[in-house]
C-alpha cells in the first residue's frame, strides 16, 4: 500500500471541511475521502479523485499542496500501472504544470520531457495530447531562454496540428504565431517575418479583419518589420492596426493605447520625432485616464514622451517628464529597482545635454551609491556609474573631484579587464584630460604618452585611436610650452 503522509492527509481533510464558499475544493475533498475509505489508496478511483483534488488546490492558488498531492498520485500510477499507462502520462504532465505555476521550471521541464517521450511511444506523434505536450515543453524551454530546444518543439507542434487539425484550426494558427515569436526572440527575423505574414493572412481569411486575433497578428508582423528596421512596411501596418482598434475597441482600450505607442515608436525610429510626439502624448493622456499616474505603463509613456522631446531638441519639455517618471518609479518601485536607476540616469543625462552638469552630479552620485550597495564593486554597472560621475564632474569644470574617480576607474579596469582592453585605454585618456584640465601637465603628458605607446603596440600607426592619442600628446606638449 502507498502511504500518504499523515500531515498531508490532515491538511486536506481540514481544508475540505473548513472551506466555506469553496465548493469545488470541498466537493473534491469529500470525493477523495470517500474513495480512500471505501476502495483504498491503490484503487484507480482514489487516484483519480486525488488528482482532481490536486487540480482544485492548484485552481485555489495553493500550489504547494497541489504538488504534494500530484507527487503522491503519480507514485501510485507508476507503481500500479507503470510508465506508459495513460493516467501516468497525464498525471506527470499535471505535476509539471503545477511546478510551472510555482515558477520551478527546473523540475517542470524533465517531467514534460518524460510525458512527451511517453506519449510519442504510446499515442504517436499526431495524437492531440502529444502535440499539446510538445507545445508546453517548448514554452517551458522558451521561458528559461533555451530557444535552441524550444524552436524545434514549436515546429513539431505546428507540424502535428497542420496534419491533424488542418490549416484553419485556431490551434494551428496560434502555433504558427508562437513559432514566429520564438524565431524573432532568437534574432532570426528572416524566418520570423514570413511566419508572421502567413499567420496574419490566415487569420484575416478565417476570422476577418476585426477579430482580436487578427489585430494581434498584424501587430506582431509590424513589430517584426520594426525590429528588422523596415519602417516602410512597419508604419502602415501600425497605422492600420491603430485605426482598426480605435474603431473596434475604442480610444482608451489598452490595446488601442499600445498600438498608438508602437506607431509613435516606429516614427521615432524613422527619425521623425515630430510625428511621434502627439502620438506619445495621446497615449500618455489615455493611460493617465485609464490606468492612473502610478501604473508601470503610464510611467513608460512618460519616459517615451520625454525621449521624443529630447530627440526633437526640446529639452524644456523633456526634463519635467523625466522628473515625473523618476518620481513615479521612486514611489512605486523604490530606490533599488533597475527601472528607477534607469530613470535617474535618463534625467541626469538630460541635465548634462541641457548644459546643466551641476544638476546631474547628485543624480550620478546617487546612482553610483546605489549600484555599489546593490551590486559588486567590479560589476560593469558600477564601473559605468563611476565613469559617468567622473565625466560629469569634468564637464562641470571640477577636475579636482574628477581625478580620483578617473584614477579609480583606471585601476579597476586594469584589474578587471586587463592592460590591453579598450576601456582601460579610454580610462587612461580620461584621467590624462582631467590632469590637463587641472593644469598638471607633467601627469597629463605621462599618461598621454603611455596611451600612445599602448595603441601603437596594439593598433598600429594608422589606427584612428592611435592618431587621436598622438594629437592629445602633441596638444599637451604645446600647452606645457614644450
Amino acid at each position: 500500500m502507498l502511504s500518504m503522509p499523515a500531515s498531508l492527509y490532515a491538511q486536506v481533510v481540514a481544508r475540505g471541511a473548513f472551506a466555506p464558499g469553496d465548493s469545488d475544493l470541498e466537493q473534491c475533498t469529500r470525493t477523495f475521502e470517500r474513495f480512500l475509505m471505501q476502495s483504498g489508496e491503490d484503487h484507480p478511483y482514489t487516484l483519480d479523485a486525488c488528482e482532481d483534488l490536486a487540480i482544485a488546490y492548484s485552481d485555489a492558488g495553493d500550489i504547494s499542496t497541489a504538488v504534494a498531492l500530484l507527487q503522491w498520485t503519480l507514485s501510485g500510477w507508476l507503481r500500479i500501472f507503470g510508465e506508459d499507462y495513460p493516467k501516468t502520462l497525464s498525471c506527470r504532465s499535471n505535476l509539471a504544470i503545477a511546478y510551472t505555476k510555482a515558477g520551478d521550471l527546473g523540475r517542470a521541464i524533465p517531467l514534460f520531457q518524460q510525458a512527451l517521450d511517453g506519449r510519442l511511444r504510446v499515442l504517436g506523434e499526431d495524437h492531440p495530447d502529444t502535440v499539446a505536450t510538445a507545445g508546453v515543453l517548448a514554452q517551458s524551454y522558451y521561458a528559461v531562454g533555451d530557444l535552441g530546444r524550444a524552436i524545434p518543439l514549436f515546429q513539431q507542434a505546428l507540424d502535428g496540428r497542420l496534419r491533424v487539425l488542418g490549416e484553419d484550426h485556431p490551434d494551428t494558427l496560434t502555433s504558427r504565431s508562437i513559432l514566429a515569436e520564438s524565431y524573432q526572440a532568437a534574432g532570426d527575423l528572416e524566418r520570423a517575418i514570413p511566419l508572421f505574414h502567413r499567420a496574419f493572412d490566415e487569420l484575416l481569411r478565417v476570422l476577418g479583419e476585426d477579430h482580436p486575433d487578427t489585430l494581434t497578428a498584424r501587430n506582431n508582423l509590424a513589430e517584426s518589420y520594426l525590429a528588422a528596421g523596415d519602417l516602410g512596411r512597419a508604419i502602415p501596418l501600425f497605422q492600420q492596426n491603430l485605426d482598426d482598434r480605435v474603431r473596434v475597441l475604442g480610444q482608451d482600450h489598452p490595446y488601442t493605447l499600445l498600438s498608438r505607442s508602437l506607431l509613435a515608436e516606429s516614427y521615432l525610429a524613422a527619425g521623425n520625432p515630430g510625428q511621434a510626439i502627439p502620438l506619445y502624448q495621446r497615449t500618455l493622456d489615455g493611460r493617465l485616464r485609464v490606468l492612473g499616474e502610478d501604473h508601470p505603463r503610464t510611467l513608460i509613456s512618460l519616459k517615451n514622451l520625454a525621449v521624443a522631446y529630447a530627440l526633437a531638441g526640446d529639452r524644456g519639455q523633456a526634463i519635467p517628464l523625466y522628473e515625473r517618471a523618476l518620481e513615479g518609479r521612486l514611489r512605486v518601485l523604490g530606490e533599488d529597482h533597475p527601472d528607477t536607476r534607469a530613470s535617474r540616469d535618463d534625467l541626469a543625462v538630460a541635465y548634462v545635454s541641457a548644459g546643466e552638469p551641476g544638476r546631474a552630479i547628485p543624480l550620478f552620485q546617487q546612482i553610483l551609491d546605489d549600484t555599489r550597495r546593490v551590486l559588486a564593486e567590479d560589476d560593469p554597472d558600477t564601473l559605468i556609474s563611476r565613469s559617468n560621475l567622473a565625466l560629469v564632474y569634468y564637464a562641470a569644470g571640477d577636475p579636482e573631484q574628477a581625478i580620483p574617480l578617473f584614477q579609480q576607474i583606471l585601476d579597476d579596469t586594469r584589474r578587471v579587464l586587463g592592460e590591453d582592453h579598450p576601456d582601460t585605454l579610454a580610462s587612461r585618456d580620461n584621467l590624462a584630460r582631467a590632469y590637463e584640465s587641472a593644469g598638471d601637465m607633467q601627469q597629463a603628458i605621462a599618461l598621454y604618452q603611455r596611451a600612445l605607446d599602448e595603441r601603437l603596440r596594439l593598433l598600429g600607426e594608422d589606427h584612428p585611436d592611435t592618431l587621436a592619442s598622438r594629437d592629445n600628446l602633441a596638444r599637451a606638449y604645446e600647452s606645457a610650452g614644450d
